[in-house]
């Protein structure tokens, strides 16, 4: 799969890898890391830049590999991280002129501006990005196309404007706006924004005998392709030291059981909903539409929080890990009024890295292993929590032919709908918003293309049995633990 930091990617997993390699080994000290950093760069050529650069920006991911900042940057919670020694290398200027300017004595450019930016150079106009307020007006007026907008990949990305520059050209996250959805990291060929990582946090948990359990996100089933089905992943973790594992899709399940209540009672009093399972999402809502947040959300758990507070409930004193392709996943991990939520997060990047720290392979299993509902394991896609709504309102007798649904997959469909929303102007009744395109199959940490991973996943599921979603819930004590969002609504459902 091509990113925009592909040729990096196996280095920043190494890394991590090595530190696991530690961790298991009770040697991460300051030395060991130390030596690491030697291990990773050891001169006197460098690969990308200068050898010194390139120690410290492994000196920098070790630190995010241990769920820290890096060490020139304030403490924050933020979960996506930048590391400095790795960012400097993007035009400041989001407006340049190029080669193909003609220095033409009519100066269009130069009448357009209305801010004194552009002023002739020795061979070709030239902006000064201290005056230039990025109006794009210059670039229009060039008859000859020789101004161009050099948007950095990283702002490009960003759906809620988040990243920022300082001074000296260093890209800054603003954390009042930042959603964490991780779509910025990926898109820096320099590999300059990161996230933090737990798995040290993971095998620390599972080194002191606690039961560690996996709960693997509906996404999984194709990231590995067709012959990996969720017994082979869930073999697979139980080699790597994992006490069991649990189908996010079954949380699925629960969620759209609980959520479909409370679209049948909005429906029959005219008000409109959107979705709570996307953390991107509801980051979105919570930071830049409150009053939607407020009004329209629903109060119903994500499938993560749901298998989590389910096993807690039955295993008293359990550690759960959900393992996805989504970074905002860990933001939600950490959210204090979603208390019972998942205690790590890990995306599949971070869990090869894992997995190669044991020496630990993928292999073909033919034991059978399904806990949710085709409908549940559908969560994974655009469309599959509308769906699987709709699909329990149906199984309990509801009509749901007039319902209108508006399903949004990608940051701008999200901010489109929900503006339409807060302003009243949205026609539909629910709205159902992924901040990934294609939903959560995706999202930034997908192990495979979008392509590759809808057909491994089409063959998986056509192996999955067709067992309704209400049904399949009365297999689970679904009255010992709450489905509610909020902290102070845990009491147990009637």
């Amino acid at each position: 799969m091509v990113t925009n930091d592909k040729g990096i990617v196996s280095f920043k997993h190494k890394i991590m890898e090595e530190v696991c390699r530690l961790a298991w080994e009770d040697r991460l000290n300051p030395e060991e890391k130390e030596k690491l950093v030697f291990r990773m760069v050891p001169g006197p050529k460098s690969d990308y830049c200068c050898i010194y650069k390139e120690r410290e920006i492994v000196r920098q991911r070790i630190n995010l590999a241990l769920a820290q900042c890096p060490s020139d940057m304030s403490p924050t919670d933020n979960v996506v991280q930048v590391i400095n020694a790795a960012c400097d290398d993007c035009p400041i200027s989001a407006y340049s002129v190029t080669d193909s300017c003609r220095f033409c004595m009519g100066r269009p450019c130069q009448s357009s501006c209305h801010f004194s930016a552009i002023s002739p150079g020795e061979v070709r106009m030239h902006i000064d990005p201290t005056k230039c307020k990025e109006c794009g007006q210059c670039a229009k007026a060039c008859p000859y196309g020789a101004i161009v907008h050099l948007e950095r990949p990283c702002k490009k990305a960003c759906p809620v404007g988040a990243i920022t520059y300082d001074e000296w050209g260093f890209c800054r996250i603003n954390e009042e706006k930042c959603v964490q959805c991780g779509h910025c990291i990926h898109s820096c060929p320099f590999g300059a924004i990161g996230s933090k990582t737990y798995l040290v946090n993971i095998i620390e948990a599972i080194k002191a005998g606690k039961e560690v359990i996996a709960m693997c996100a509906p996404a999984t089933e194709g990231q590995f392709g067709d012959k990996i089905s969720m017994a082979a992943v869930k073999s697979t973790l139980k080699k790597i030291g994992f006490s069991d594992m649990v189908e996010v899709g079954l949380g699925g399940d629960m969620t759209a059981a609980y959520e479909s209540k409370e679209w049948a009672e909005a429906y029959r009093e005219g008000r409109k909903m959107t979705t709570s399972c996307c953390p991107a999402f509801i980051n979105m809502l919570r930071q830049h539409f409150p009053d939607v947040f407020r009004e329209n959300m629903s109060s119903t758990v994500s499938p993560m929080c749901a298998i989590s507070r389910y096993l807690k409930a039955s295993h008293p004193g359990c550690v759960t890990v959900f393992i996805g392709p989504c970074i905002a996943k860990k933001s939600e991990a950490l959210d204090p009024t979603t208390p019972g939520n998942a205690d790590y997060v890990m995306t599949y990047g971070e869990l090869r890295s894992l997995m190669r720290s044991r020496d630990v392979d993928f292999e073909e299993c033919d034991e059978n292993y399904q806990e949710a509902s085709v409908w549940g394991k559908r969560f994974a896609t655009s469309g599959g929590v509308a769906n699987a709504v709709l699909e329990c309102m149906a199984e309990r007798g509801e009509e749901t032919e007039g319902i209108k649904l508006l399903r949004c997959a990608g940051g701008d469909e999200c901010k489109k709908a929900i503006t339409r929303l807060k302003f009243g102007s949205l026609e539909e009744d629910f709205v159902e918003g992924m901040v990934c395109p294609g939903g959560c199959v995706g999202g930034p940490s997908k192990h495979k293309t979008e392509t590759e991973i809808a057909r491994a996943r089409e063959a998986l599921l056509k192996q999955a049995d067709g067992r309704l979603v209400l049904e399949n819930l009365k297999n689970y004590p679904m009255d010992s633990f709450s489905m509610f969002r909020e902290k102070g609504d845990l009491k147990k459902e009637e």
